[in-house]
C-alpha cells in the first residue's frame, strides 16, 4: 500500500475507532434507538470511505502492475481475487 494512502486510512480509522466508543457509550445510556442507529449508519458509511481508498490504491498499483508485467496467469489471478473481494463486500 502506497505511504499516502496509509496514512489517510488510519487517520480516518482512528476516528472511526472514536465513533465507535461513542456509540458504544450511546447503548450503555440507553440513548435514542434511532440515534444510535444513525451514528452506526455513519461509522458504516467512514468505513467504507476506507475500504474504498484501499481498493483504489490496489487497483492502481498491484492491478496494474500484473497488467503492465504482461503476465497472464498473475492478471487472471489478480482480477479473480479483485472479483472476490468485491462479491464478499456486496453480502
Amino acid at each position: 500500500m502506497e505511504h499516502d494512502t496509509t496514512e489517510v486510512c488510519l487517520k480516518r480509522l482512528s476516528k472511526i475507532e472514536g465513533q465507535v466508543r461513542g456509540i458504544a457509550k450511546m447503548v450503555e445510556e440507553k440513548r435514542y434507538c434511532i440515534d444510535i442507529i444513525t451514528q452506526i449508519a455513519a461509522a458504516q458509511a467512514a468505513l467504507q470511505r476506507v475500504e474504498e481508498a484501499i481498493l483504489q490504491d490496489h487497483v492502481g498499483h498491484c492491478v496494474e502492475h500484473a497488467i503492465a508485467s504482461g503476465n497472464k496467469n498473475d492478471q487472471r489471478a489478480k482480477i479473480a481475487e479483485l472479483m472476490a473481494v468485491l462479491a464478499r463486500s456486496r453480502r
